[in-house]
């Protein structure tokens, strides 16, 4: 009767409360009768036929208050810019962006290249326009990027040396 499967599972559950009241853990492959009376308990469990449910609750732990983060979060592959490779529908471009990515069998970088559809509110871009991708809210099945033209190159207002005029020649 001892090694009968229901019995041995009500020695296993009753090993798992022991562990979890007393903090320690027991090998459930070497369950028998030995190991359940060789067990020390404390005097308040199991007295009365039932556990106080203030031995069976596990301490809690407090979260530690979160300090605001400074730093905006990481917000990857928001933007991207591609170049402009069919204009023909009404509102709506074409742009190829290609990222260099590893091979996934020879590791070697390769650029990989996808086609995005992206709303162009005014038809302002023609094929070949090197434009920037900017996520917004899905405008269609496929559309949920909106097309904006690049930023100059010289922002800061200092002209390039191919514009500046040579000093001393008047």
């Amino acid at each position: 009767c001892h090694g009968s499967l229901a019995y041995r599972h009500i020695l296993y559950m009753l090993l798992k409360v022991i562990q979890n009241l007393n903090g320690f853990r027991m090998d459930p492959i070497r369950i028998s009768m030995r190991n359940v009376k060789s067990l020390k308990l404390s005097s308040s469990i199991f007295t009365h036929g039932s556990t106080p449910l203030s031995s069976l609750s596990r301490p809690t732990v407090l979260p530690s208050p979160r300090k605001p983060c400074s730093m905006p979060a990481i917000r990857a592959m928001k933007t991207m810019q591609g170049r402009v490779v069919c204009a023909t529908s009404d509102k709506t471009v074409a742009v190829e962006v290609v990222r260099l990515a590893p091979h996934p069998k020879y590791k070697r970088r390769v650029r990989m290249k996808k086609k995005y559809q992206a709303h162009d509110p005014d038809n302002q871009f023609k094929v070949g326009d090197v434009v920037r991708l900017e996520k917004s809210r899905p405008i269609s099945k496929t559309k949920s990027f909106v097309a904006l033209p690049l930023p100059k190159r010289n922002d800061l207002g200092i002209p390039m040396e191919s514009q500046q005029q040579p000093v001393g020649v008047e």
